[in-house]
């Protein structure tokens, strides 16, 4: 359930208990009545939505959805956007959930992996961006660091245009179709593997090629619990969130930059 998409908050109650019931057909709505502490025939008005969830309910509310962190956040502002009469204070609070919700992401699907076969691909996807879609494969070729061929460069632009990640203008130009990709799917790992990979090693060899002052690096070791793992976990998920919508407000770009963020174990204390 992408809780983004939601609108009011007992539509996250509503899912939920329409897929409990799908994986218990015994599963009724006194048993969820229960667990928030709520009669049977209440909790149905609310999710008919002709009836609030009363305060006390929220953290059980929001515990039995699992919701935490920004879902969370998410949660209490469609809450409290529901309960309001003030049109100041729901103009507020819907400026808040705006600032809580992902960016649009368009999902690489089998035939589109091609464009993470090389890393490359996506960077002059980038790059015609920057240059307003000019076609100049010698300049694209050059511009790109480490630099690439005016082969490879051609090669990527007809990949994005067969995939349908860029799309030609009448002006001979080409446009971005989709502003930030994503790759799903157990059978895909091994195209995102390899990608990965290939960013990590420009990473490690930027290190030398590349100006301290024009690039940022810097690394952690740190001794965690596991408690202390689920929330960095979080807060990198969160934070690359908050780059892409930062991302998605530059007006005028003029550079292509990779981003690296690696966090791994180095080492478990036995039993």
């Amino acid at each position: 359930m992408n809780f983004s998409d939601i609108a009011d908050y007992r539509d996250f109650l509503k899912e939920f208990y329409k897929r409990r019931k799908a994986e218990m057909p015994f599963y009724s709505y006194r048993m969820m009545g229960d667990k928030l502490g709520l009669d049977s025939s209440y909790l149905y008005r609310i999710l008919q939505k002709k009836q609030h969830l009363p305060t006390h309910a929220l953290p059980a509310a929001k515990e039995i959805l699992a919701l935490s962190g920004r879902q969370a956040e998410y949660f209490d502002l469609l809450y409290s956007i529901a309960l309001t009469k003030d049109k100041n204070k729901r103009e507020e609070l819907t400026t808040k959930i705006l600032s809580l919700q992902d960016v649009n992401r368009h999902s690489l699907q089998q035939a589109e992996l091609k464009v993470i076969e090389n890393w490359w691909i996506p960077v002059v996807r980038a790059y015609l961006e920057l240059n307003g879609g000019v076609l100049n494969y010698k300049k694209i070729a050059s511009d790109i660091f480490p630099p690439i061929t005016e082969s490879q460069a051609k090669d990527a632009v007809e990949t994005l245009l067969e995939v349908g990640l860029l799309k030609k203008l009448a002006s001979g130009r080409v446009a971005l179709t989709n502003s930030h990709l994503t790759v799903g799917g157990i059978e895909k790992s091994k195209a995102v593997r390899n990608f990965q990979r290939e960013v990590l090693n420009l990473a490690a060899e930027s290190l030398e090629s590349v100006p301290v002052q024009e690039r940022n690096i810097s690394t952690l070791t740190l001794s965690v619990d596991q408690s202390c793992f689920d929330d960095l976990t979080e807060m990198l998920r969160e934070f690359r969130r908050l780059v892409q919508k930062r991302v998605d407000e530059s007006k005028s770009p003029d550079k292509v930059m990779q981003l690296s963020m690696a966090f791994y174990p180095v080492a478990h204390k036995k039993n």
